[in-house]
């Protein structure tokens, strides 16, 4: 049955352009293509960027967010309740006005009591700024050295100048060392994404995140399995071009440097909008469309990569819009906008009104200590200890 399951899948018809079968990929010590297997490589291989990142955030991240003056807000804690905790642990984080007026009940307490414990139970699970900082830190780090590694390994590559190049001899193109370690290098990285996206900084567009992780994971796959080498590096260059600033920008901003932050997102969105929504169509959707056919007929496996590097496009078309939007309301009100990806702490109006409320009820008391104390002035007047009252209310010096 899986002997079966595999000759299907891999039929030469599916993959390789009509004419070109396996045999014709044969190796030989001096040419060798990609296999399938080489891919297995990229799980230990993305196991080990999960302890080096591990070992950067605590080593150099964390210390480092303490002495730029990185500081996790103060978040009140929620009172330990055993109803309310299985509540938000088994059912609901949160809760309708009918589920938080039957808890109320259950645990005899006020409506507004049980809606602050969900709130600042909710908060207590958000990540902090330092947790967020040192994530941010890692991956600036690891754009930086992929970008980089990209560049040196393209740089004098005839197919990053002539984009026909990419399909020269195809799919019989020997694949060189360079290009293996830094397809294994990118590819190892979306794994490693994939095993830490339960902890990592959950954001509003997680879902189109968790679909983007799967669509790079199995585009770089099939495109190392088809030998689509080419044409697969230039979409990993072009997406670490604008990510190089995107991290700098949330660093720069979790250390509340707003005109750094500022500029570098404009930089970032310059940078975004004219790889993701130029250079990409042109570079990468219109050579695999229109120049593949100068060397071949359509079949399953330009179909295939084509829908794969359209979805690309449309989360590059989503997130622009996201971005763009953000660009709008800086130009507007000269200051940059909250994230609209961040999943942003629950702002305690609420516990300010409950504040202000318990001031209030408290406010006879405290008016009466200050003024005993001769603290009170009005209109720049001495202090009340040193004027005499009149039975009338009004007050004459001593």
């Amino acid at each position: 049955m899986a002997r079966s399951l595999y000759e299907w899948l891999w039929q030469h018809e599916f993959w390789l352009p009509p004419g070109i079968t396996w045999e014709d990929m044969q190796e030989s010590e001096d040419t060798h293509y990609p296999k399938p297997r080489d891919l297995l490589l990229s799980i230990p291989f993305a196991l080990i960027l999960v302890v080096i990142r591990c070992a950067f955030e605590r080593a150099i991240a964390l210390p480092l967010s303490t002495k730029l003056g990185v500081r996790d807000k103060q978040r009140p804690k929620a009172q330990p309740n055993p109803v309310l905790e299985t509540f938000y642990s088994t059912r609901c984080k949160n809760p309708g006005e009918g589920e938080v007026l039957s808890l109320a009940k259950q645990c005899d307490l006020p409506v507004r009591k049980v809606e602050k414990w969900f709130r600042r139970r909710r908060n207590m699970d958000r990540p902090s700024l330092s947790k967020k900082f040192s994530e941010a830190c890692w991956r600036f780090t690891f754009y930086i050295i992929s970008f980089s590694t990209g560049l040196a390994v393209l740089y004098n590559k005839p197919w990053l100048w002539d984009h026909r190049e990419c399909w020269t001899g195809y799919p019989q193109q020997p694949l060189q060392p360079s290009l293996f370690w830094y397809y294994m290098l990118e590819l190892s990285f979306y794994w490693s994404l994939v095993f830490t996206l339960p902890f990592d900084v959950k954001r509003k567009d997680f879902k189109e995140q968790i679909v983007h992780h799967a669509a790079t994971i199995f585009l770089i796959s099939f495109s190392y399995c088809a030998n689509y080498i080419r044409i697969g590096t230039l979409v990993m260059v072009i997406h670490d071009a604008s990510d190089c600033f995107l991290e700098p920008t949330k660093i720069f901003n979790y250390m509340k440097w707003k005109r750094t932050c500022d500029s570098l997102f404009m930089i970032f969105s310059a940078v975004f909008l004219i790889s993701r929504l130029v250079i990409y169509p042109y570079t990468v959707l219109y050579n695999t469309y229109y120049y593949s056919m100068e060397i071949f007929q359509p079949f399953f496996g330009y179909y295939f990569v084509n829908v794969l590097l359209t979805i690309l496009q449309l989360l590059h078309v989503f997130w622009s819009y996201l971005i763009i939007h953000m660009v709008y309301k800086f130009i507007l009100q000269g200051t940059m906008e909250k994230d609209m990806r961040s999943d942003t702490e629950e702002s305690d109006k609420d516990e300010e009104r409950d504040k202000i409320r318990e001031k209030e009820k408290n406010g006879i008391t405290y008016f009466s200590n200050v003024t005993s104390n001769g603290y009170i002035q009005r209109n720049g007047s001495e202090p009340l200890d040193k004027r005499a009252h009149l039975a009338n209310g009004h007050a004459k010096e001593r």
